[in-house]
């Protein structure tokens, strides 16, 4: 076959570098949802002192120092980590008396296992979980919920919801916290003491660096866990840029060029995917839930024909333990554009109007986040507001005008929530029990409307 004479052949290092170029980007889309886990993870050894099955919670819902995707500072979390490399773990789930308990068991793809609560095995009656690792082959002892999990390293995402804001309801939720055990199943005869970690106040660093320490993660979490069938092809590839099963990762200066690079592309198609992806949930509004991929497949994005690596890995750039029933319990709602179709950016000033009768039986909350990293804003002296917000000025109505900007409007105070001047941000209403006229569309939330430009 002849060959053009213009044709321009690759030399051997003109393949070898385009080869690495290629393949991080990709690897690292692949690979966000295990960097994710490990940048908490290791958030939760560093920043806090915590140990495996150490359980921290938030005594006070958190501030912008709580620095993962998407938290919701309207909620008392509660967050561990587990390791199933020794054995099975058990997880202690009380019922819940006094308050409300919610969220899920998530593996190191970020897929959850199983929900506690009303929507899970419990129903909210309490029980026993014996989360079992992939090899485990032995009878299961009677008295647990087992969970199989793909994975060694795990965690647990849960909130535990006050009735109201009185102090006798918050502290019933904190009781309730304090009730939950974890222990490994070789010592079920005599659990060892609990160790419970208020983290409140304390800065919490989980968001992944998009430059070389992300492939830094990224092997980690491949060393460390069992590689799943539908994942060869990419364990093939993740060979050309230095990362093979039982072996150093050692990239030299150039891959490392390449590397954080990749990175940053890789974090560019993120964040479009994120922000450019509309389905309104009202026809002639801006407010989108996220992908229905996610929750259609569990959060697995895998069906029968395909496994939609982009829509998981803008999915985990945006958020961590989601709930593998998210429909039943919480609708999140996200507005990354105003009224007139414009990208929101912090050095503006906006309102949004909430009509009364807000169908979400438990509470509503509003939040920011910042566009760059999904977590809240650094810095921000507001984050969040809420129907538990006994402060926030209330129409005579019942509706609630709220405000965002990098200055609370005159008198506004109350309803203001910060954003950082020249960042482009994205506020989140959730519905917590969300309530039929949600689902009808008969109540409606209004669009951000600019009105100034500070």
């Amino acid at each position: 076959m002849a060959v053009s004479a213009n044709a321009q052949p690759f030399s051997a290092d003109d393949l070898a570098r385009r080869t690495i170029e290629r393949r991080a980007v990709e690897a690292a889309i692949w690979g966000m949802p295990l960097v994710n886990t490990d940048a908490m993870r290791e958030a939760y050894f560093r920043d806090v002192g915590a140990k495996y099955n150490d359980i921290c919670y938030f005594s006070t819902p958190q501030n912008w120092k709580f620095q993962v995707t998407t938290p919701n500072a309207s909620t008392n979390y509660i967050y561990f980590n587990y390791n199933l490399k020794d054995g099975p773990v058990v997880v202690e789930i009380p019922a819940a008396i006094g308050a409300g308990l919610l969220g899920s068991m998530v593996n190191a793809w970020d897929e959850p296992m199983n929900d506690v609560g009303p929507a899970g095995l419990d129903q909210g009656k309490g029980a026993k979980y014996l989360l079992l690792p992939p090899d485990f082959n032995a009878e299961i002892p009677a008295g647990y919920f087992p969970v199989k999990y793909p994975t060694y390293n795990g965690y647990s995402l849960y909130r535990a919801i006050r009735n109201s804001p009185s102090e006798t309801d918050v502290a019933a939720a904190l009781a309730l916290v304090k009730k939950i055990r974890v222990y490994p199943l070789a010592q079920a005869a005599n659990p060892p003491e609990q160790r419970y970690i208020d983290i409140y106040g304390k800065t919490f660093d989980g968001i992944a660096d998009f430059d070389e320490r992300f492939f830094e993660r990224l092997n980690r979490m491949v060393q460390e866990e069992p590689v799943l069938p539908r994942d060869l092809i990419t364990m093939g590839m993740l060979k050309s840029i230095g990362i093979e099963k039982g072996k150093a990762f050692k990239p030299d200066a150039a891959t490392q060029t390449i590397l954080r690079a990749a990175a940053q592309e890789a974090k560019a198609q993120f964040i479009e995917g994120l922000t450019s992806y509309s389905q309104p949930w009202w026809p002639d509004r801006k407010w989108s839930p996220p992908d229905p991929k996610g929750i259609k497949s569990g959060f697995t994005f895998q069906t029968a024909d395909m496994l939609d690596v982009d829509a998981r890995g803008w999915a985990n750039y945006s958020a961590f333990g989601l709930p593998k029933k998210t429909g039943e319990s919480l609708v999140y709602l996200f507005a990354f554009s105003d009224s007139s179709g414009e990208r929101l950016s912090g050095e503006r000033t906006y309102t949004v109007h909430i009509p009364a009768n807000v169908p979400a039986k438990q509470y509503w909350s509003m939040i920011v986040y910042a566009v760059d990293t999904a977590a809240l804003i650094r810095e921000a002296p507001v984050v969040t507001l809420d129907s538990y917000n006994q402060a926030m000025q209330r129409n005579a109505d019942g509706s609630v005008d709220i405000y965002f900007g990098p200055k609370a409007p005159e008198g506004k105070e109350a309803n203001w929530i910060y954003t950082a001047p020249g960042k482009a941000f994205f506020p989140a209403m959730r519905f917590y029990d969300p309530d039929k006229p949600l689902f009808e569309k008969t109540w409606k939330l209004s669009d951000l409307e600019q009105i100034s430009n500070l």
